[in-house]
C-alpha cells in the first residue's frame, strides 16, 4: 500500500513527488514512456523563474534525481485502469494507494494522414530539437501556428537549407518575437492558408501536398516537422473523472476530480495556461491538498 500513487512522471507529477516525499509518504509514480514530459524535448527553456537558462533535458534530469534521491519509486509501466478504490492496474501489475494524482500530460496531435504514422523517423518528426540535426543542409517544412511551430522553424532555419513555415491560417498565435525574427530569415517561407493534404513518398518523405483556396502544388521536403498542438490521453480514466469535450479533466478548483482521492495536476487538466511554470504549481497544490485531506486536516 502507497500513500500516493502519480500517473505520468512529467514536471506536474515529478514535482508532486518532491512536496509528498518530503512530507515523508510513501510514493510511486508511475509512467508509461520517459520521465519528463514534452519538457526533455525542449532545447532551451529561458522563461523558468531564478533559472535564466537550462535545457529541457537538464531541468528534467534534475527533477527526476531530486525525486530518486529522496526515495521516490518510478517504475516504467504504463497504466490501463484506475478504480475509484484506487487500485491502479498497470500492463505488469496492480497497486494500491490512498490517494492518486493523475498528471498525464498531453501528446502531440497528428495530421491523420495517410502514411504519416509509417515515416515518423524516415521524415517525419514532432521535435525539431530532437531530430533536426539530421536534416542540416537539407530542405524541410514546420506545420502549425502556435509558439512551437514558430520556434521549432528558427531551430531549423539556423541548420537547414530552406525552410517552409506552413499554417492553415494568415495569422499566428505564437510569440511575436519570435515571428518576428523568422520574417528576418533569408532561408524562411511563409506558406499561410494552406493545408497539408498528402504525405508523398514511400520508403522515406518525399515530400507533401499543400492546399489552399486557389490550388494545390506538391513541395519537395527531406523532413516534415508537425507542431499543431496537443491532445490529452485521459481516456482510461473517465470512469473516475469528468473530461470536458476535448477529452481534458475538470476541476472545479484545479485540483480535485469528481471522485474523493483523485487530484489531477498540469497539463492533463482543464486550464487556462499550459507552462511548465504553471505545471509545477499545479504538482505542488496538488501533492499538499492529497496530504493534508489524506492526514484528515
Amino acid at each position: 500500500m502507497y500513500d500516493l500513487i502519480i500517473i505520468g512522471a512529467g514536471p506536474a507529477g515529478l514535482t508532486s513527488a518532491i512536496y509528498a516525499l518530503r512530507a515523508n509518504k510513501k510514493v510511486l509514480i508511475l509512467e508509461a514512456k520517459n520521465y519528463g514530459g514534452q519538457i526533455i524535448d525542449a532545447n532551451l527553456i529561458e522563461n523558468y523563474p531564478g533559472i535564466p537558462k537550462i535545457s529541457g533535458f537538464d531541468f528534467a534530469t534534475n527533477l527526476y534525481n531530486q525525486v530518486k534521491d529522496l526515495g521516490g519509486i518510478i517504475k516504467l509501466e504504463k497504466v490501463i485502469k484506475v478504480s475509484e478504490d484506487k487500485i491502479v492496474t498497470t500492463k505488469e501489475n496492480e497497486y494500491q494507494a490512498k490517494a492518486i494524482i493523475i498528471s498525464t500530460g498531453v501528446d502531440k496531435r497528428k495530421l491523420n494522414l495517410p502514411k504519416e504514422d509509417e515515416l515518423i523517423g524516415k521524415g517525419i518528426s514532432y521535435c525539431a530539437t530532437c531530430d533536426g540535426n539530421f536534416y542540416r543542409n537539407k530542405i524541410v517544412a514546420v506545420v502549425g501556428g502556435g509558439n512551437t511551430a514558430l520556434e521549432d522553424a528558427l531551430y531549423l532555419s539556423n541548420i537547414s537549407t530552406k525552410v517552409y513555415l506552413i499554417h492553415r491560417r494568415d495569422s499566428f498565435k505564437g510569440d511575436d518575437k519570435t515571428l518576428e525574427l523568422l520574417k528576418n530569415k533569408d532561408n524562411v517561407e511563409f506558406i499561410l492558408k494552406s493545408s497539408v493534404i498528402e504525405i508523398l513518398g514511400n520508403e522515406k518523405l518525399d515530400g507533401i501536398k499543400i492546399k489552399n483556396e486557389q490550388e494545390e502544388k506538391e513541395i519537395t521536403v527531406d523532413g516534415l516537422f508537425i507542431a499543431i498542438g496537443q491532445e490529452p490521453k485521459n481516456e482510461i480514466f473517465k470512469n473516475i473523472v469528468a473530461l470536458d469535450d476535448q477529452g481534458y479533466i475538470e476541476s472545479n478548483d484545479g485540483v480535485h476530480t469528481k471522485t474523493k482521492g483523485i487530484y489531477v495536476a498540469g497539463d492533463a487538466r482543464c486550464k487556462e495556461i499550459r507552462q511548465l511554470t504553471t505545471a509545477v504549481s499545479d504538482g505542488c497544490v496538488a501533492a499538499m491538498t492529497a496530504i493534508k485531506e489524506m492526514e484528515g486536516k
